[in-house]
């Protein structure tokens, strides 16, 4: 029993570290999806989006991803700014998304700001 419970002592640790280490590789994916997608709605439509839904609408995005931090498609930050990304554009709106999650990544930088 002594044995088993100084493995499971050394295995569980190193499971929750890889699966937040993959859980923040899929927030990096995501934001860097949705960031992309915020850019070409903006830049072919010459109108910045006013919702994540609004992608969805457009064909940007099959769907909303979950945040994998707080495991819901509804806790996206959208970051809105009033400033034009192009001389074209003529409505301002979303121009950055963040995740909803309170926690700290394991760079020590809270994942809102990622």
């Amino acid at each position: 029993m002594l044995i088993i419970a100084i493995l499971a002592a050394i295995a569980v640790p190193a499971y929750v570290s890889s699966i937040r280490a993959a859980r923040e590789a899929v927030l990096k994916e995501d934001l860097h999806v949705l960031r992309d997608a915020i850019d070409s709605y903006t830049n072919d439509k010459n109108k910045a989006p006013q919702t994540l839904d609004d992608l969805v609408t457009g064909g940007y995005l099959k769907s909303v991803p979950l945040d994998p931090m707080t495991h819901s498609e509804t806790t996206w930050v959208p970051t809105m700014d009033d400033t034009l990304q192009n001389v074209d554009q003529t409505d301002p709106g979303m121009t950055d998304v963040h995740s909803g999650s309170d926690q700290v990544g394991g760079d020590g930088q809270p994942y809102s700001t990622w």
